[in-house]
């Protein structure tokens, strides 16, 4: 157990949308595998190779290198038609030479799944946790009822009809519960099998593979969806997602020994976002937030809602230092921050008149903190070009000084626009 492995994780500190995407895409042009751990068709990542913009949904960020192997661990849920779809429009846009696998163990997303997501979230009216309705909460529900279908079941017919057969009965009585339309299994099973023989290929023990890949010292890179503060157990509950994004729940959701993660890179947006409802303590709207919004394309890849905005908050920063053991940090859009007079980092909390620099569990303290900030005066110069944290304007270097010193965590990475090229190395991340 004391041997070390050459990987990095890539994990989002905030509520997702930091740029996981770029960064691992970035990290991948040095990557042998890189795995995709957790999380569906929920996430997005927005990448821009040589000027030119994709968005992945399912698919691991090294897909557009044809030497790395993409791995679809059996920490996912994975809807098979919108993976089919996926690829497809890569393949339009000239990506068509990759290495894709799928866990046997992972779940799929099913069509009641996604029916069910769309009922719940209405049920719930104002409480609604504003998911993406993509069907991921119920799919992660029945892993954990133990009702799923994961890729071995799709692939053994026999099997597949029959846990079919149950979960759409099952589902069905819930559907007539709340006055729904019901689901048909023979519309499911003939849409499922026209992609079976389409999805076979790809489906093998990925916990092998990748436990092999790291004992022979191949560069493994761990990728991530949403943010540590939408994990189900350590995010700001109940407005979270399904699954764990931490570095902690690799091993699990790969099927990897404890110290398979050698670097946890924490991706750390230059300020705050969130997308869909829940506490927001640093959040503001005014003429500022919506500069950032617009220079920043803050909108959601996935849904294309426009995120919240918020100034840095290193108190939430900490929180997923800690759960999620970060090694390391990139701070990223840095670029977006320029032209302002001064900026906020929120270094403490007040909970009920108690002066705390922690994260409190309970949903009305955390919607209700005070915010403590410190201010610190921008930069004004443009640092696009910028390729060495030496070239940055003093003020914007001591900006990131101030947030490694309040995370308490080395910064390894910068990023000053959009382009994997515009990311600026501090320290080596993978061995």
């Amino acid at each position: 157990m004391n041997k070390k492995y050459n990987s990095v994780s890539v994990v989002g500190t905030q509520w997702g949308d930091e740029g996981k995407g770029k960064i691992t895409n970035y990290l991948s042009l040095e990557a042998d595998m890189v795995v995709r751990h957790q999380g569906g068709n929920n996430a997005g990542h927005s990448i821009v190779i040589d000027g030119k913009r994709y968005a992945l949904h399912l698919i691991p960020s090294g897909i557009f290198e044809p030497k790395i192997k993409n791995v679809m661990a059996n920490g996912m849920v994975i809807n098979p038609i919108a993976l089919l779809e996926e690829l497809a429009q890569l393949e339009k846009e000239g990506i068509t030479d990759y290495q894709l696998y799928i866990s046997d163990r992972a779940h799929m997303v099913m069509p009641y799944h996604i029916k069910l997501d769309g009922m719940f979230e209405k049920i719930k009216g104002t409480r609604n946790i504003g998911t993406t309705k993509k069907g991921i909460g119920p799919a992660y529900t029945d892993k954990a009822s133990r009702d799923g279908i994961r890729f071995s079941d799709f692939l053994d017919d026999d099997l597949f009809k029959i846990l079919l057969k149950d979960s759409v009965n099952i589902k069905n009585k819930i559907f007539e519960a709340f006055d729904e339309s019901l689901v048909s299994y023979d519309e499911i099973y003939n849409q499922f099998i026209q992609i079976r023989e389409k999805i076979r290929p790809m489906v093998v023990d990925t916990s092998v593979m990748i436990y092999e890949a790291l004992e022979n010292n191949e560069k493994v890179l761990f990728e991530g969806a949403q943010g540590v503060l939408l994990c189900l157990d350590h995010g700001t509950y109940p407005f979270v997602t399904s699954s764990s994004p931490t570095s902690s729940s690799i091993p699990v959701n790969c099927g990897v020994p404890l110290n398979s993660v050698n670097k946890s890179l924490g991706i750390v947006k230059a300020y705050s976002t969130r997308v869909g409802t829940g506490g927001f303590p640093t959040e503001f709207d005014n003429e500022i937030s919506d500069k950032i919004r617009e220079v920043g394309h803050e909108y959601g890849v996935t849904t294309g809602r426009p995120r919240r905005i918020g100034w840095f908050d290193a108190c939430l920063v900490r929180h997923a230092a800690r759960v999620s053991g970060l090694t390391d940090l990139t701070i990223t859009l840095l670029d977006v921050l320029t032209g302002f007079e001064t900026l906020k980092i929120a270094t403490s909390y007040v909970v009920n008149g108690k002066e705390t620099k922690n994260v409190p569990a309970g949903e009305k303290d955390f919607n209700n903190v005070e915010v403590i900030y410190m201010e610190l005066p921008g930069w004004k110069e443009d640092i696009t070009k910028v390729t060495s944290f030496d070239e940055l304007p003093t003020n914007a270097k001591n900006y990131l000084e101030e947030i490694e010193k309040q995370v308490g965590v080395k910064i390894s990475q910068f990023s000053v626009g959009p382009d994997r090229k515009q990311t600026v190395n501090i320290n080596k991340l993978f061995e």
